[in-house]
């Protein structure tokens, strides 16, 4: 039986099944290498100068970094790492990067060769009941280091859902702002899906295993990542603001998932304050896909 939700806030109030998981950390340990800003620029198609000793990381390519190597015995069937080793063993089968808050440290950055380590925490886990049926949600607070000191403060919120049913409605769309000062179209074919999973050593087979993703998950197509459509927003922002200018917080909401079935549109324009860049994304007809907010020195 589902739980039974609070009238007044909708969490489940009598789980405690993962109170024990609040506050369990890992920390991993990285000698920050040339070889990921290389492969995030191939990705994002950009002509970035190889990087030497020194360059900074740009936004969001820390995640081709501290990456677990999680071996393949400790695999679920999706293809990520088992539950109930860091992230706690929610029973839901799918399992979606909903969004995020980053802040970095602009006199700080990552840079290319310095001894890293990220420490992350689960800080909250909520049972509540949707209208799709049960949802587990599980907040991540990671903490980047150098040499130097606190880097980059980062806040995941991860998903989880019910196996998708037949007759399912789907949820209702939000038309999206088509025009803007900057707006470009993105084709996200099998391939590219496949590189960022490879970059990002994300085993997630919604993103590459067609059969996966159409018969046991429901979708019709292959996802798109969500932090992929999050790294090409902030890219489209980075081009866009003076170089002198660093990026220094990013949030983003996934709002509705794309697939490799139709190419979708990348969308921003600058606010009143000359700092903060609203960012969008939108499908094939018009429905608001995600948006997020870059806010620069």
């Amino acid at each position: 039986m589902p739980p039974t939700p609070d009238p007044n806030t909708g969490q489940d109030a009598a789980s405690t099944e993962f109170a024990a998981w609040t506050g369990r950390s890992e920390t991993v340990h990285e000698t920050l290498a040339p070889w990921p800003l290389q492969a995030y620029s191939a990705i994002l198609d950009r002509t970035d100068p190889a990087p030497d000793q020194g360059t900074p990381l740009p936004p969001l390519a820390h995640w081709g970094c501290f990456l677990s190597p999680v071996r393949q015995s400790e695999l679920a069937l999706d293809g990520h790492r088992s539950r109930g080793v860091f992230l706690p063993p929610v029973p839901l089968p799918r399992r979606m990067w909903a969004g995020g808050r980053l802040d970095w440290r602009p006199d700080n950055p990552l840079r290319v060769g310095d001894a890293a380590q990220r420490v992350s925490r689960v800080a909250s886990v909520v049972r509540k009941q949707g209208r799709s049926g049960e949802l587990v949600f599980v907040l991540v607070h990671h903490e980047m280091h150098n040499a130097a000191g606190l880097a980059l403060v980062e806040e995941q919120d991860l998903v989880y859902r019910e196996a998708a049913r037949p007759g399912d409605a789907p949820p209702q769309p939000v038309a999206a702002q088509t025009s803007a000062r900057w707006r470009e179209q993105v084709v996200p074919d099998p391939v590219l899906l496949f590189r960022y999973s490879a970059m990002t050593f994300n085993g997630h087979r919604i993103h590459y295993d067609r059969d996966y993703a159409v018969k046991e998950e429901r979708y019709p197509g292959l996802v798109v990542h969500g932090p992929l459509i999050a790294t090409l927003l902030a890219d489209l922002a980075r081009r866009n603001v003076p170089a002198a200018q660093r990026i220094a917080h990013f949030e983003f909401r996934a709002v509705r998932p794309l697939f490799d079935l139709h190419p979708f549109w990348i969308l921003g324009e600058p606010e009143a304050d000359g700092r903060t860049i609203r960012l969008w994304a939108h499908d094939h007809e018009g429905w608001e896909a995600m948006r997020a907010q870059a806010r620069f020195t």
